[in-house]
């Protein structure tokens, strides 16, 4: 078979993946924020499928069970591993889907499956740091970061990994992981969704038949996912971090696949990106087993272009702030972090977002994932409601649309709860607390866009909303 024939059985085998992902697709995971209490039941129920072996390979240092997964009886080894990071949870829903790919039968791939349980023998590790998961953070109980302590192994999960590369030696590894959201493919301006990364072993960035491979696998699953994202996957820099698991396992001797799960458009809670994921992971495992990978070319790694952070959450190009009564043009480069909510709010929201004014002044290299071109605007504070409310739940005594018309968005409370929101689109202050201004770097970005004589727009802790009835404009940019 020539390579564009292969090359076009896999893009229609990823497409059939692709359309038949909800069959499979795990229903008790349906959000990235679930914890290891909810994976435990799910591995539980493996352990009555004969082709799983489930079991613990350690612990937490807060005791949560870790736990490997493995299925097939080939010959190349394959080690899987999600939530290195515990607030990176794309790729352990994945795995879950997987899982379920891998029961089916008579569904149209048994040969897919045939194929990779005969060929390869799979080890996953579902959720590496489970006490950061529990927390939905990024380093784990001692705030280690995990991808940093391949050498000294301070962590217990940490010498879990260690332990399950040195001792299975793997042919290839998958270092499966969330990224920004904010990075973009070059300057093309375009959200990465995937990322892919064939890690460095030396300082020289060199090249041998183990690094190679990771290239040419990854050659092969940027391919099958364009059809579904289009220009939206980048590739990492690969300068070399001597502390990384990524770089240490490729020095060590396995293939490895770092895999970042990034940004797509409507889909905060990664549902799609996950389905990619299952795509990807899936041809990958079937390019591992019969060998296909080898027909790549590794010049089209290097291809792929690079990720670079050249996006806002939120853009205002052209929009005049006032100094000291001149008028300056700038752009507004607004960011949104998310916070967790405290454990009596997490069952309404499991959190909420804490945004910032990231950059002011020439932006014009960058892009947003929202953007408003603001010219003839000029930004202006938000007004302040002129009583005190004691409690979030008074909000709900004012008429909020009809205040929100003139512009009254900032509201004062003598008793915040840490962690309390609203499900309204205001900004809360403390008793005592005033609204920063004028605008600046870091601080939350609550004002009004105005053309002088009426609100445009209207701008909440970093959301961006149209005013929908104007409002008056007082010269002093004080709504009436």
């Amino acid at each position: 078979m020539t390579h564009f024939a292969y090359a076009q059985d896999d893009m229609a085998l990823a497409r059939r993946l692709h359309d038949s992902h909800t069959i499979f697709r795990e229903a008790a995971l349906t959000h990235r924020r679930f914890r290891h209490k909810d994976v435990l039941p799910l591995l539980n129920q493996l352990t009555s499928q004969p082709i799983f072996q489930v079991t613990q390979v350690g612990e937490s240092v807060e005791k949560r069970s870790i736990h490997q997964v493995k299925a097939g009886s080939g010959p190349a080894k394959v080690l899987l591993w999600s939530q290195m990071h515990g607030d990176e949870a794309t790729a352990t829903m994945a795995m879950f889907d997987i899982f379920n790919f891998l029961q089916g039968k008579d569904d149209g791939f048994d040969d897919l499956r045939t194929t990779i349980l005969n060929k390869t023998t799979l080890y996953f590790i579902p959720m590496l740091n489970p006490d950061g998961a529990e927390r939905f953070q990024r380093r784990n109980a001692l705030d280690i970061d995990l991808n940093r302590d391949a050498l000294r192994t301070q962590s217990p999960e940490a010498i879990i990994l260690k332990n399950l590369q040195q001792t299975l030696q793997p042919l290839v590894g998958f270092n499966l992981h969330d990224q920004n959201p904010r990075y973009s493919v070059g300057k093309t301006g375009k959200q990465a969704a995937i990322t892919f990364l064939a890690t460095a072993y030396d300082e020289d960035r060199s090249l041998n038949p183990v690094r190679e491979r990771s290239m040419r696998l990854i050659v092969g699953m940027n391919r099958v996912l364009q059809q579904f994202i289009p220009g939206q996957i980048g590739r990492f820099d690969d300068e070399f971090e001597p502390r990384a698991f990524g770089d240490n396992i490729q020095k060590w001797g396995t293939t490895l696949i770092l895999l970042e799960s990034g940004g797509y458009a409507n889909d905060p809670e990664k549902q799609y990106l996950r389905k990619l994921n299952f795509v990807a992971i899936l041809m990958a495992l079937q390019a591992i087993a019969d060998q296909s990978y080898e027909k790549e070319a590794i010049e089209e790694y290097a291809a792929i272009p690079e990720n670079g952070p050249h996006l806002f959450d939120v853009l205002i190009r052209n929009v005049q702030i006032n100094r000291n009564g001149a008028n300056f043009t700038v752009d507004v480069g607004i960011n949104r972090y998310e916070e967790n909510a405290c454990e009596s709010q997490r069952s309404v929201r499991p959190f909420f977002y804490r945004s910032v004014v990231e950059d002011i002044g020439d932006l014009s290299i960058f892009n947003g994932l929202e953007e408003i071109d603001a010219t003839g605007l000029q930004l202006v504070p938000a007004r302040i409601h002129t009583g005190s409310l004691e409690t979030v739940n008074d909000l709900q005594k004012i008429d909020l649309e009809a205040l929100r018309q003139e512009g009254v968005v900032v509201f004062r409370l003598s008793k915040a709860v840490k962690g309390e929101f609203p499900t309204d689109p205001v900004h809360l202050l403390t008793e005592g607390e005033l609204p920063a201004q004028p605008l600046s770097v870091d601080q939350i970005p609550t004002f009004l866009l105005t053309d002088g004589t009426s609100i445009r727009h209207l701008c909440v802790n970093g959301f961006l909303q149209n005013s929908g009835e104007t409002a008056v404009i007082r010269p002093n940019g004080i709504a009436e």
